[in-house]
């Protein structure tokens, strides 16, 4: 066998992935000096750098209103809205792959809608048992009550495949849009507060919010990259995949929980943002195929950079703010109609 082509093929997307990972960082440089204050990227990489390593110097001739707001305004945001775009895009591809449906997303199971009724709980009832984390709180204990409530449905109908799953979640997802339109009604003055959480947005970050979004991104990547060669079995079925070897009544509970969970995290701190997580992969699959060894780590990147410019451009290009959720389906919602019809007319597209 020819190892030629293979090693050829890994080093292209080695390069690749490099490529992609300093767009990334360029991204975040760039982003972090746009906005009201206009910022020259080699000051952000000096502020950044002398926060890092400690040298003083570096920012000495530089106001202490720059550095206040790159680390405390700006950065933390930025890196919110990587997190939670790499996060979205990497359960896109799990739920595509063990769901076997191109359509499939990280909200397909109905853990949007857990997280939006319990984050419109809490504005409504005004809860602050957990301070300024009480509504992020409340949108991940909805988001997994939720999955929790799929999973027993869909296992309780003959067993948990791909349409039982996929059914659950529209049914429970059907019932708690209700119920957020049912609490929007009731909102009276809060509801204004209530629609505009549902829409996404990453304005207020902190810190924390960037801890919190890391550790879901990293332990879901983990995971997810740690069962990659199980799951390029499981998208040619079950049967086919318990014949190679895979476990395939754990293997598929394993991923389609974390990537739930990842994505509750991410939808607590961000609020709903739609099509990242269906398209990204979609765009990376045709870059580097269908091998989950390399679309997922290509599709975390692909996401984070997406989102990171798709905050930046409502932050400092639009006039006024936009949720974030808005300007994605806006976006999102042509390249989709455009690729379905792409599909269906037989010309080549993604």
């Amino acid at each position: 066998m020819n190892e030629e082509p293979i090693a050829k093929r890994r080093h292209h997307s080695g390069l690749f992935f490099i490529l992609l990972a300093l767009v990334l960082l360029i991204t975040i440089s760039l982003s972090a000096g746009m906005g009201y204050m206009k910022i020259h990227w080699t000051v952000v990489l000096r502020v950044v750098g002398a926060h890092l390593t400690g040298i003083t110097s570096w920012t000495a001739d530089l106001d202490e209103l720059m550095r206040v707001i790159i680390m405390d305004v700006r950065l933390p945001r930025i890196l919110t809205a990587a997190a939670v775009g790499g996060g979205l895009a990497l359960c896109g591809v799990v739920f595509q792959g063990i769901l076997l449906n191109p359509l499939a997303d990280p909200y397909t199971l109905g853990v949007s809608a857990g997280a939006a009724f319990g984050a419109a709980l809490a504005l409504l009832l005004n809860l602050s048992v957990a301070g300024a984390y009480s509504v992020p709180c409340f949108a991940f204990l909805g988001a997994t009550a939720t999955l929790m409530l799929v999973i027993y449905l869909s296992s309780s109908a003959g067993g948990a495949n791909a349409n039982n799953l996929i059914l659950s979640g529209i049914i429970v997802a059907a019932i708690l849009s209700a119920g957020i339109s049912f609490l929007k009604f009731v909102a009276d003055e809060q509801v204004a507060v209530i629609i505009f959480w549902l829409m996404g947005s990453f304005a207020s970050k902190t810190w924390t919010d960037v801890g919190l979004t890391s550790v879901f991104l990293a332990v879901g990547a983990g995971v997810f990259l740690f069962y990659a060669k199980d799951l390029n079995l499981l998208c040619l079925g079950r049967r086919a995949a318990a014949s190679l070897g895979v476990d395939a009544r754990r293997v598929p509970w394993i991923l389609l929980i974390s990537a739930s969970l990842v994505a509750a995290g991410c939808v607590a701190v961000s609020g709903i943002i739609g099509f990242v997580g269906l398209l990204v992969p979609h765009m990376m699959r045709t870059l580097v195929g269908p091998d989950n060894r390399l679309l997922l780590p290509f599709s975390m990147l692909s996401g984070a950079i997406l989102l990171t410019w798709a905050d930046t451009i409502t932050r400092a290009v639009l006039p006024h703010e936009i949720p974030i959720g808005v300007l994605t389906a806006l976006i999102g919602g042509p390249f989709f109609c455009y690729l379905f019809r792409k599909r269906q007319t037989g010309a080549r597209g993604f």
